[in-house]
């Protein structure tokens, strides 16, 4: 598989990395053995980049990483972890002392003595313009606890403002056929700074593998149900924002884009990566075999390239007016 450098960190990355919310069981039940089989295949299939964050699951996603990875020690994996969701989400929270526990409980979850990355979890916006943050993180660094830090974002201004800060390393960013806006400005702006693009949520929350119809149910413990009109956290991280019934809708154009022998959502995957800027994308995978065909996306690029046009369609006809001056 294609590897890129992520940005500030300096490090070789996979095109296809792995998103791991879905193994903190956020997504409904994944059990310890399917955990560890989806990282199994994933790694098998040359992902070299795991996402995960210290609320997936209370920590369980970082474990299930931890133990892999001990009983791995020869695999080349770059691990981002992400912090600052455990507590009330207001900026006072965001301060060295409580830097330093959330990174030592990452530590001790993802048994390394040095994490990687460290990303700001969508914090308040006022977080991303505070220097006493970046100092902060700085100071992680110098004491060894951290390698390198980015931002997790819900808006362009955050990433844009995060990524005028000369240590940040990377942005991790919703990026899909149905979240355009990061190609106006967020991306070239990254590219320019040497900053590191991690696309998140790039099947909107699955409605781009086309699998969805306008009777799909969910879980009463999965987000796709309880935050669909954003009551647990922002809306946007589940179906980008996009109002389902159109979605579904907007979905089956996209499908109709989609060459033989090539899944909607492994084209989906192939047009973000398609994307100029892009490091790496990161889909969530439940078993060993989606984990397969999300990173065989990372050798369709020609195919992503070639349904820029018609997605771009899709998203003016569908969502440009609803999401792009919300995100």
């Amino acid at each position: 598989m294609e590897k890129r450098i992520l940005g500030r960190t300096g490090r070789s990355v996979s095109v296809i990395g792995l998103g791991t919310w879905q193994l903190g069981a956020d997504w409904g039940d994944v059990t310890e053995e399917d955990a560890l089989s989806v990282l199994e295949a994933s790694v098998e299939s040359g992902v070299t980049f795991f996402d995960t964050a210290d609320v997936y699951g209370d920590g369980r996603s970082e474990q299930f990483i931890g133990r892999f990875l001990r009983a791995n020690p020869e695999l080349d994996i770059t691990v981002a972890t992400k912090m600052g969701r455990r507590v009330d989400q207001v900026p006072e929270n965001y301060v060295l002392e409580n830097f330093r526990a959330w990174t030592d409980r990452s530590r001790r979850n993802l048994q390394q003595d040095t994490l990687d990355l460290v990303q700001l979890h969508c914090p308040p916006t006022a977080v991303y313009s505070t220097g006493e943050v970046y100092d902060a993180l700085d100071t992680l660094v110098s004491e060894g606890a951290i390698r390198n830090y980015g931002v997790s974002v819900e808006r362009t201004d955050e990433a844009l403002e995060a990524i005028k800060r000369g240590n940040t390393a990377s942005v991790q960013i919703i990026l899909n056929a149905f979240r355009l806006k990061p190609l106006d400005e967020v991306l070239p702006a990254a590219k320019k700074a040497n900053v590191g693009i991690i696309a998140r949520v790039p099947l909107a929350s699955g409605l781009l593998s086309g699998k969805y119809t306008q009777d799909t149910e969910f879980p009463e413990d999965d987000h796709r149900n309880y935050n669909r009109t954003g009551a647990s956290f922002d809306v946007g991280e589940t179906f980008s924002g996009v109002d389902f019934t159109a979605g579904v809708t907007a979905a089956q154009e996209f499908s109709g884009l989609v060459p033989d022998g090539v899944t909607t959502a492994q084209a989906a995957l192939a047009w973000v990566v398609a994307q100029d800027g892009v490091s790496t994308v990161i889909p969530g995978a439940r078993s060993a075999g989606q984990a397969r065909a999300n990173a065989d996306a990372g050798d369709l690029q020609s195919v992503g390239a070639a349904l820029s046009p018609g997605a771009r369609d899709i998203y003016d006809r569908y969502f440009r007016e609803a999401i792009h001056p919300r995100w």
